[in-house]
């Protein structure tokens, strides 16, 4: 292979070297949390419950999310099948999400979240463990 051919080779090659690293970076679903606003929530027939979602790598909440299963259980103490009804609630707040729901014991719950959100493929999912304290 001639020097001339080689150069020819090189300049595209280059051009999407220099396309790949002038392009944003993609987010994916891996990008984004839940987080707790409370990591101990006062046991009530009625308390509420507030997550924000955020995007890892700015911090910035994360509005419109579409939640569409949720689940509230006692995993954390070992009773996975002590379930407890849990209802959405409207928020004023971009990237706040808040539910109702009825803690009637104390002590370790796990609230699991799937959701879907705008423009992202794939489902989040979360996982989050709080206290119940009287």
């Amino acid at each position: 292979m001639t020097s001339s051919a080689i150069k020819q080779a090189a300049i595209p090659a280059l051009i999407g070297f220099a396309w790949t690293i002038a392009a944003p970076a993609q987010a994916g679903i891996e990008d984004y949390e839940f987080q707790l606003i409370q990591p101990e929530i006062r046991q009530s027939e009625s308390a509420e419950i507030a997550v924000r979602l955020v995007d890892k790598r700015s911090g910035k909440p994360i509005p419109d999310a579409v939640i569409f299963a949720s689940r509230l259980d006692m995993a954390p103490d070992g009773m996975e099948t002590m379930k407890a009804p849990i209802e959405p609630l409207a928020s004023s707040q971009a990237g706040i999400y808040r539910f109702k729901a009825r803690l009637g014991m104390e002590g370790g719950w796990r609230l699991s979240l799937a959701a879907k959100l705008q423009g992202e493929t794939g489902t989040l999912q979360a996982r989050l463990i709080f206290r119940a304290v009287p």
